[in-house]
């Protein structure tokens, strides 16, 4: 059914048919009133996935670029997202993570890359603001702008709507990992992440952490 509204926004049939997507599917509603809008440092915040609205009020306020970090699959929360950024000069990257499965070494590699290069200040979000948005606050606030780790990590907090107990504590689990492999010999999650982390061994230790089969592609896949 989500098909059938089609990726267009070219013509009005076609655009009343993906705002209706937009609204209905990826819950934009509900994103009306509920921002899910936080400091990350100076000049870096992070919310749930904005509306044009909401982004023309990031405008006013003198934000300059804003991260997705769903992607660009080409689907209406894209389409209007790219459109409303291309209208009002926002400068608009994307680092595509996951919130129930880790992400590839070369993914976290883009993210890193990607949330260095914005331009401040800027806004990184997901769909709803809770656990990839909570994971990639985690990863600058403590690898690029240096604070605390244990300060860091109260961004993946269930004030912000993340779950640990759920399948998105996948996310909590990669920064478990990287404590205690910092904990055996110093080593900064950047490095970590760009030479030591595997997905694979987060996808396995993750499942059995949770006492539940380990996901088929890694059984006898090597995937970084």
């Amino acid at each position: 059914m989500r098909r059938a509204f089609g990726t267009d926004i070219s013509t009005p049939r076609a655009r009343a048919l993906a705002w209706l997507h937009f609204h209905l599917f990826d819950h934009a509603y509900l994103r009306l009133p509920w921002s899910n809008f936080d400091r990350v440092a100076e000049g870096v915040y992070r919310s749930n996935h904005p509306g044009p609205a909401r982004l023309a009020r990031y405008r006013r306020r003198g934000i300059r670029g804003i991260l997705n970090l769903r992607g660009d699959d080409g689907e209406p929360p894209w389409l209007f997202e790219e459109e409303a950024c291309r209208k009002l000069g926002l400068e608009l990257r994307t680092a595509k993570i996951y919130a129930r499965k880790p992400a590839t070494k070369a993914e976290m590699i883009r993210l890193l890359d990607t949330m260095q290069a914005m331009p401040k200040p800027f806004v990184m979000h997901c769909k709803s603001g809770a656990d990839r948005a909570g994971l990639a606050a985690v990863i600058y606030a403590h690898a690029i702008d240096g604070q605390p780790l244990e300060e860091a990590k109260k961004h993946l907090h269930w004030r912000y709507v993340h779950l640990k107990s759920t399948k998105t504590g996948v996310v909590d689990h990669i920064v478990e990992m990287y404590e205690r492999r910092a904990a055996e010999s110093p080593i900064g999650m950047e490095q970590w992440l760009r030479t030591e982390y595997n997905a694979r061994d987060a996808a396995i230790s993750f499942a059995r952490a949770r006492g539940k089969p380990i996901p088929a592609k890694y059984r006898t896949v090597e995937t970084a």
